[in-house]
């Protein structure tokens, strides 16, 4: 039941079909208790800026969760960011701060660490090759070097965003060994697709699976189903696999806390959650 005192969160994006958030954490609001609601709201990319300045007009609005194809956008639409923001140039959650001024928050990384350490994955002195740099893609990249990999290799059919994701972490993360311009999987520990391929049954696959090694992790960041094209043909091969789903499960608790909106696990979530199919 939403009321003249309940706390809007915003999901914004487009198209929103695909969005799956409110089916998660709404239940979740009304099994605690907490007088919340998420409402998702799509915007084009053209409309974005002016859009955004407008919602946070609304005076019970508390924040915004943020996704594609927004989250870099963002960036330049708020007052502050926090540091993981800033080195992976995207954000996906803005909340309000008591003053009136607008943060922004990156939980997708987060999220997709926690997933591959609850499936075992120990990302210390491993390497990883992370198919898109994108918003979420740059996320994922600045998440496993603050948790240790040796070495990160990123691809992007814009090579200026992969470069410039590189010189981000290379400031931030000197330590980790960072290379760009190849999408071949051969030889990683890890492999991450964090591009849009695969919402879609013709789309084509991020990566050559044949060429992926037996026994290789890999991750898709595609919410729409757990079994994208790219997770089908890993299994088969013999990998351990990670749906989107695992990511978006893992970093709603941090995003929950970040909107001041009480405490929750990913367990708690998943018990309540109303996921279509």
């Amino acid at each position: 039941m939403i009321s003249g005192t309940t706390a809007l969160v915003g999901h914004l994006g487009f198209p929103t079909h695909t969005f799956t958030s409110p089916l998660i954490l709404n239940p979740w609001f009304d099994a605690a208790g907490i007088d919340a609601a998420v409402v998702p709201m799509g915007s084009r990319p053209a409309d974005y800026p002016a859009f955004f300045r407008g919602l946070f007009t609304v005076t019970n609005l508390r924040g915004a969760l943020v996704t594609m194809p927004h989250k870099v956008t963002t960036m330049d639409l708020v007052d502050e960011v926090t540091a993981v923001a800033a080195v992976a140039g995207a954000t996906n959650a803005v909340v309000r701060l008591e003053d009136g001024s607008l943060l922004g928050g990156q939980f997708d990384g987060t999220g997709f660490v926690q997933g591959l350490v609850g499936k075992g994955f120990d990302p210390p002195g491993r390497s990883a090759l992370v198919v898109g740099a994108g918003g979420v893609g740059s996320a994922i990249a600045a998440s496993l070097a603050a948790a240790g990999v040796a070495a990160l290799e990123l691809f992007d059919p814009d090579a200026a965003a992969s470069s410039a994701l590189a010189g981000r972490l290379a400031q931030h993360f000197p330590e980790v060994s960072v290379t760009t311009g190849s999408r071949d999987p051969q030889g990683f520990d890890l492999v991450v697709n964090a591009t849009p391929l695969g919402m879609h049954p013709d789309d084509p696959l991020p990566v050559d699976v044949d060429r992926v090694d037996p026994g290789c992790h890999v991750g898709d960041v595609v919410l729409s189903t757990d079994r994208t094209p790219l997770l089908v043909a890993a299994q088969e091969r013999g990998c351990t696999v990670q749906p989107g789903s695992d990511m978006l499960f893992e970093m709603l608790p941090a995003i929950v806390d970040f909107f001041g909106l009480g405490s929750v696990t990913a367990a708690q979530l998943r018990g309540v959650a109303r996921l279509r199919g």
